[in-house]
Parts: structure tokens; sequence; C-alpha cells
């Protein structure tokens, strides 16, 4: 595996972990040794260039689609961002086997260092090593909190791509899902996570549950017990649920487009740095948890001034938690749905609000780069074309 340097500026994110409905702490065993092939080399807003010099624009890949699930898979944990909770990540493994799959758990998976689950060089080498493992056939962060920005340029792009394999998470692991698609072309899962959904004591939220194995278990696409030809995608139904609010149409309209996002914070930390994130003609979706309005405004004035809000498909709001003011900003002031609004009510393309994504029970899998069809007048979401590939598949 090729490590690549240090950067300095990949050090400052927000930390991240669970919320209650409607807007998760950062979580923080021991250190461990560094790979000898890893060591480490040393109005609304001010507008952020949109790349220093050095950012050279990443060529568009062509999207590559991982291989669906099927029991007797392997599938291994691995630690890339904040400490994992030992106990809900070994509930996850024990509720994944019982449907059939194999778990692997590296070696030193539960170390600690400060809020990180472990040394840069530690987790992104365990990251890579997943990746390239012929056995592993999806690598599953156990959780967010913080740290992906810190491992983005130690990993090796090129042997991800020659290793497509299922990619899970949320949160901070928006960071690894941006650069990974953008870089190799390869169809990531904004998903719960072992920490939070597989591993929770009660389990998943059903709405999380459905979608989750809707999106990646192989035998979700077969029809009549058998595999036709390729499929094209699906559509979400999120009502029935009573603690799942009803879709909202913030912009009218109608557009398709591959969906980009996640956390807002991982991407306006992201901005002016090689990864930042690409939106021309895409499917936005983003969420986030205990920003305060003015947070979610600065954070959406970056994305603005740098014109990413500009020329997309389609935009997608989930859920903003804990997002009460501070309490030194008074009663008199915006919530985030008012900033959203500001934002995004006056646009051109499709917005549709109130989407069960983010730091809530009921965060649904999207697939990052899978082709989507907004439409903010009907209020609904469909994927176009199936997000992965199938064994035995009939090709179109």
């Amino acid at each position: 595996m090729q490590c690549l340097p240090r950067s300095w500026w990949f050090g400052f994110v927000g930390a991240f972990g669970m919320a209650a409905p409607l807007h998760a702490a950062a979580e923080t065993p021991a250190t461990q040794p560094v790979p000898s092939c890893c060591q480490a080399s040393a109005s609304r807003g001010a507008f952020l260039p949109a790349a220093p010099p050095d950012a050279v624009p990443q060529p568009d890949h062509a999207v590559t689609k991982p291989k669906a699930l099927e029991p007797g898979d392997t599938i291994m944990f691995v630690a890339p961002a904040g400490e994992l909770i030992e106990d809900r990540v070994m509930l996850a493994r024990q509720r994944l086997e019982a449907m059939g799959f194999n778990v692997v758990l590296p070696d030193g998976l539960f170390r600690r260092t400060a809020y990180l689950a472990g040394p840069d060089e530690v987790r992104a080498a365990e990251l890579m090593a997943a990746f390239t493992d012929p056995d592993v056939d999806a690598v599953f962060p156990g959780t967010g909190g913080y740290g992906a920005t810190r491992i983005l340029d130690l990993l090796d792009f090129d042997s991800i791509a020659a290793n497509p394999k299922v990619f899970i998470g949320f949160s901070d692991i928006t960071a690894l899902h941006q650069a990974i698609h953008q870089r190799t072309g390869l169809v990531t899962f904004h998903s719960p996570n072992p920490q939070w959904g597989l591993g929770s004591d009660n389990g998943f939220h059903p709405l999380a549950e459905k979608y989750f194995w809707r999106t990646l278990l192989a035998s979700s696409y077969e029809q009549d017990g058998k595999r036709g030809e390729e499929g094209k995608g699906f559509a979400y139904e999120f009502g029935g649920y009573e603690d799942v609010a009803e879709l909202e149409t913030i912009a009218p309209g109608k557009a398709t487009g591959r969906m980009i996002g996640g956390n807002l914070s991982l991407l306006a930390a992201t901005m002016g740095t090689p990864f930042e994130i690409e939106t021309e003609g895409r499917v936005l979706f983003m969420e986030d948890v205990r920003e305060a309005p003015y947070r979610v405004d600065r954070m959406l004035q970056q994305l603005e001034s740098a014109g990413k809000l500009d020329n997309l498909a389609g935009a997608v709001i989930g859920y903003f938690t804990r997002a009460e003011p501070d309490d030194d900003e008074g009663k008199d002031t915006w919530d985030v749905d008012d900033v959203i609004r500001q934002y995004f009510a006056d646009r051109n393309y499709p917005v549709l609000g109130r989407v069960p994504v983010g730091h809530v029970r009921w965060n649904t899998t999207f697939p990052v780069g899978g082709l989507v069809e907004v439409d903010a007048d009907a209020k609904t979401l469909r994927l176009v074309e199936d997000p992965v590939t199938l064994p035995g598949r009939v090709p179109r």
C-alpha cells in the first residue's frame, strides 16, 4: 500500500455522534504501533476560494458499482474516525452473523488515541487493508465521530478503485464517501453503521432497516426468486411511520442526477482542499447535528460563495437535529428551517425537505453516486438505477 505525505490542513472538523428526532457526541482503548509502510511525514459569511492552487480538479470517473451482499459474504469492521463502543459493535457483529455473514474484526479495533480510534496512520492502514483484502466483501466503519479528514491524504485511491466493495457509514464518514466516490467513481452508501443502527439496543428503526437491506442485499433485487435483467432501482416510500414527518416541497420541480453529500459540516470542512465536493449536475443531500442556526447559515454561505449551490440538479434536505439557537442568541432569531429556506426556496431546481436522513433513528440509506430522481412537486425520491451489481445478472 502506498501512503502519501501528511498535509497540515486536515485537522479541523466538527465532531458528531447520534441524536434525537429533528436535528451524538464525538466518541473518544490503547495506541497501536504505526505500520512501517505508513510512517507520517510531517453578509451571510465570507467568500472562500473554491480551491488552493495545488487542488487540481479530479477527472470525472466512470461510476463503479460494488457487488450486493449475500449471506456467506465477509464484512470487515474498521475504525477510521472516532473510538468505538465495544458493546454496541459486538452486538452488531452478533446480529450480522445471525443473518449468515462472516464478520472480521481487525486487531486493535477498539484502540484509542485521545478522541480518535488510534493514530492517523494506523486508521488509514486498517481501512486500506480492508479494501485490499480479497476475502473481504464489504467495509463497515464502526462509527463516525471525528478524524476521517485527517486520513484522506494517506489513502491509496488507485487501490480502492481496483477493489470495489460495499462501503457504508454517515456523519464524519461523509469525508470518506466524498473522497472515495470522487477519486474512484465507486458508489458508496450513506447509512446507519454498526454502532448506531446495527448495534443499537433496540436495533434498527423499521424505516432505516428497510432501506439498509433494500439497498445492500442481493436478494432484495430478485423478482420471483430470480435475478433478471439489470434493474431500474426503486422508489423510496417514507409514509406509514408515526415518528417520521411528511416530506416538504421547498422549491418545486423534478430532476435526475447522481447523489452527493452527507453531513454539512464535513462538506464545508473539505472546501478549499483537493477533496472538496463536486456538485455540478448532482442531487445534493445534507444533514447535521448540534449545529446552531447561525453555524448552519455560515456553512451554507460557504458553499454558496464557492458556487456549490448554483448548478445542482436538485437538493434533498435531511434532518438538522439538536439545532437549537445558542443561549446568547435570544428568542427573536431564526431557526434552521428559516435558514435553509433562505438558501433554497428560490432555486430553479427541485428541493425536497424533511427527508429522513441524518442523526436520527430513521436514517435512510442513500447511495453516494447513485442515480436518483427527485420530484419536489409529488414529494417523491426514486433510484433510477440499481446502485449495486449482482452475480449472475443478465446485463441490459
